[in-house]
């Protein structure tokens, strides 16, 4: 097919001389309107030739005056995001008179270029579907050549309407118009649909006098209406949306919040709720202009804000902590639903715990049909099921906490360049994978926790699909370090070489990729539970690293973790195990009462004989023995609940004058080695004196803030290094993340933190590939 064909190109002025140039263009090039800026600006120009998109990227041949073809290429780095132009080659081939500028068909081969994430619903979109007099109004699958789902529906390269799960859906006669108008904004847009010839929506119901699908316009705007109708009146829906199914319900509705928590089988884990406008999630939660740019972003995300006391939600929407996952519509459908329900609605996932998003009508009829009182579904096909993403902002800027819908896939540069390509598997939990060639590296989309079969099918099955959207076919797999870990087996049943990469050096390394830093610099790792090299469990490091290898030169103390990761759920018998450990007995009566007498015996003979008990030198685990302390987390439903908990309670304490070293707590460091005895036996005295909770959490905060400084400035004493970089998901805490930039600065640090990947196991997967890829260009061997 050959569009936009324009032969009324006037000639070049005598004596100018005329050249004909063959571009190749690289980047984020295709699905995102690039082809008709090109096409404009090659008409503005009054150049002649055609442009296609091409397995590698966007070919351009362009003939005319000199000077207008280098104004071209001048141009066409400019070009308005969501396009990114990362490089134009080029060379002059024989000039052939032609006149006109077309857009001709692709071309096949190898794929080489880069596919855009799914882009939310552009503000031209949204006012189509609300303006009655559009043939577009109230159609929830509106879209154009900026905005529109890309990476869930796009199942080949190069990218074209042939490549994509629409590829059934002929275009009638208007909508081809669209199409193939360069005046138009639908020009060339792959996904184009209209109600005539698009895909259809309809609402199953036992309500309903028939659940069939609809076929018409107006039913097709009952179907919105009715669900909203279900909100309203406080029931459940489960709508199948752009990369999967979410649960949706009024949020101020305590009941139908409940409802939807025993769906899920999730009885505390925050919720994300769903407003219509920036003023509906400014009634919710407090909007700086780092947060109002992430929710109006093309990518759309949840943003994590601090909630507002007052804010008209039911409280178990973000039971015991003070902050809530905030998104605006980012489609036509979700933003039809919002203005018709007319008020915050939950939208959360429909799955099981830990497996992938419902992404199919008969998925979402087994998983949740019987349990909800309506199904909002369609026939689009979603080729790549895909969750939404999870940002927060910090001093530094926007960070990722879940890098998925709206994020991926999208090419980060990073400072190595393999002979072979890599397969970063990443972790066990919160899994994202990663595939690293010479031309950087692409991160999947949220996939889960690796211990559920559900979750490796879902892997395999996104890693093919990516590998053939991006041209990347790994050769060696790079893994966690630890030898039971689900998401290591299945690296090894790929048939791959496997290079295992300690969870630590793993997390400082994505770090200093995003940075584009190689050499050595000091990393201070803070999380949960990682394998270390000594068979414990680590968490709470300091390390010399650079991205092939590291050093360990300082941690916090050793303490027992009876019942390993069980221990994990049960925070107050972790408090109590570390007590004996530290002080030899349990005088403290709470805890000696929630625990039980036969479990503090049962504890001490695991910790003395060392039955079934690790060493741990997790600060996530220490954040989880305070919050026992202080009464608010016991136990733990999900993963982070009590530092979350914690951070929570920590934002209403006082915060006196002065700095945070001496508004800490005492604790000993010895060799790089932190001793926690001072730490917690002065928590312990202040909550007895009658500290409030809420000023011992918050001088926790700052003692562990201070804990990073201590660590750093010994591993300066040790190396002479100055740049510092903060991994793993402890650094998720705002408060810790900002007095620990505080602290640092003050010292003098270059401190390094995450802005493309995600501090916790998240960004696991980049980090172990650059570590494999690193000692592949240096000639190391694969186990």
């Amino acid at each position: 097919m050959t569009l936009g064909d324009s032969r009324t190109m006037s000639a070049v002025r005598p004596g100018t001389e005329v050249v004909r140039e063959r571009l190749a263009v690289d980047g984020i090039v295709q699905g995102v309107g690039f082809r008709p800026f090109v096409w404009r600006l090659a008409h503005a120009l009054r150049l002649n030739g055609f442009m296609r998109n091409t397995a590698e990227g966007v070919e351009i041949e362009v003939e005319g005056a000199s000077d207008a073809v280098a104004d071209l290429r001048r141009q066409l780095a400019a070009c308005a995001p969501p396009a990114v132009v990362q490089r134009v080659r080029g060379r002059r081939i024989a000039a052939r008179g032609t006149h006109g500028f077309a857009i001709a068909a692709s071309a096949g081969g190898h794929p080489r270029t880069e596919l855009p994430p799914d882009l939310a619903t552009c503000a031209d979109c949204r006012d189509e579907i609300f303006d009655p007099l559009q043939r577009r109004y109230r159609y929830p699958f509106t879209n154009c050549s900026g905005c529109g789902p890309r990476f869930t529906v796009a199942t080949g390269i190069p990218y074209d309407r042939a490549a994509t799960t629409l590829c059934d859906f002929a275009l009638c006669a208007d909508c081809a118009r669209e199409y193939g108008d360069p005046s138009d904004r639908r020009f060339h847009a792959e996904p184009i649909a209209c109600p005539r010839c698009g895909p259809r929506l309809w609402l199953e119901s036992p309500v309903l006098s028939s659940p069939r699908p609809v076929l018409s316009k107006d039913q097709v705007d009952d179907a919105i209406g009715q669900a909203a109708a279900i909100l309203r009146r406080g029931g459940v829906v489960g709508v199948l949306g752009l990369g999967g199914v979410h649960l949706a319900c009024a949020a101020a509705d305590a009941t139908a919040v409940a409802r939807v928590r025993a769906i899920k089988q999730r009885p505390l884990k925050p919720l994300a709720v769903m407003v219509g406008t920036l003023a509906d999630a400014a009634r919710l939660a407090e909007l700086g202009r780092a947060e109002r740019a992430l929710l109006t972003s093309p990518a759309a995300p949840i943003v994590l804000l601090r909630r507002r006391p007052d804010a008209p939600l039911a409280a178990d929407v973000t039971p015991a902590i003070d902050r809530i996952g905030v998104m605006l519509p980012y489609t036509p459908l979700h933003h039809l639903l919002a203005r018709d329900a007319g008020r915050p609605l939950v939208m959360t996932s429909a799955n099981r715990p830990g497996e992938p998003i419902a992404s199919t009508a008969d998925e979402a009829r087994r998983l949740v049909g019987d349990a909800v009182d309506a199904l909002l579904l369609h026939d689009r096909p979603i080729h790549q099921r895909c969750d939404d993403g999870v940002w927060m902002t910090t001093r530094r800027g926007a960070q990722p906490l879940r890098r998925s819908r709206g994020s991926a896939p999208a090419r980060l540069a990073v400072p190595v360049r393999p002979p072979r390509a890599v397969l970063g598997v990443g972790g066990d939990l919160k899994n994202a994978f990663c595939l690293l060639d010479r031309r950087g590296a692409v991160m999947s989309q949220h996939i889960g926790a690796m211990q559920l079969a559900a979750t490796q099918r879902y892997f395999r099955d996104s890693l093919v699909k990516l590998e053939r959207l991006t041209g990347v076919n790994a050769a060696v797999a790079a893994c966690d370090l630890h030898p039971d870990y689900a998401s290591r087996r299945l690296a090894e049943q790929l048939g791959l070489p496997c290079v295992p990469v300690q969870h630590h050096h793993a997390h400082v390394a994505a770090c200093l990729a995003e940075h584009g830093r190689r050499d050595a610099a000091i990393g201070v790792a803070f999380d949960g539970t990682g394998y270390g090299t000594d068979g414990a469990i680590w968490g709470g490091e300091v390390l010399i690293a650079d991205l092939h290898d590291f050093h360990r030169v300082g941690h916090l103390e050793y303490l027992p973790l009876p019942g390993g990761d069980a221990a994990i759920r049960h925070p107050a018998r972790l408090a109590a195990a570390y007590l004996l450990a530290l002080f030899g007995e349990l005088r403290e009566e709470r805890l000696r009462a929630v625990v039980g007498p036969s479990t503090i015996a049962i504890l001490q003979q695991m910790i003395a004989r060392k039955i079934n008990t690790v060493a741990t030198s997790s600060a996530g685990r220490l954040f989880d023995v305070v919050a026992a302390l202080l009464g608010i987390a016991d136990e733990a439903t999900y993963e982070g609940q009590a530092a979350m908990q914690l951070e929570a309670l920590a934002r209403r304490g006082a915060s006196p004058a002065g700095n945070p070293q001496t508004d800490g707590y005492p604790f000993d460091v010895a060799a790089g080695v932190v001793g926690l005895r001072p730490l917690l036996a002065a928590i312990l005295r202040d909550r007895d004196c009658g500290v409030a909770a809420a000023v011992v959490a918050r001088r926790f905060h700052r003692t562990m803030a201070a804990i990073v400084r201590a660590l750093a400035r010994h591993a300066r004493a040790l190396s002479g290094l100055d740049i510092v970089a903060l991994s793993g998901g402890c650094f998720q805490n705002q408060l810790l993340l900002d007095d620990s930039l505080a602290l640092l600065a003050e010292d003098g640090f270059d401190v390094l933190v995450h802005a493309q990947v995600p501090a916790n196991d998240g960004g696991l997967a980049l980090g172990q590939a650059v570590v494999a890829a690193a000692r592949l260009e240096e000639g190391g061997a694969c186990a």
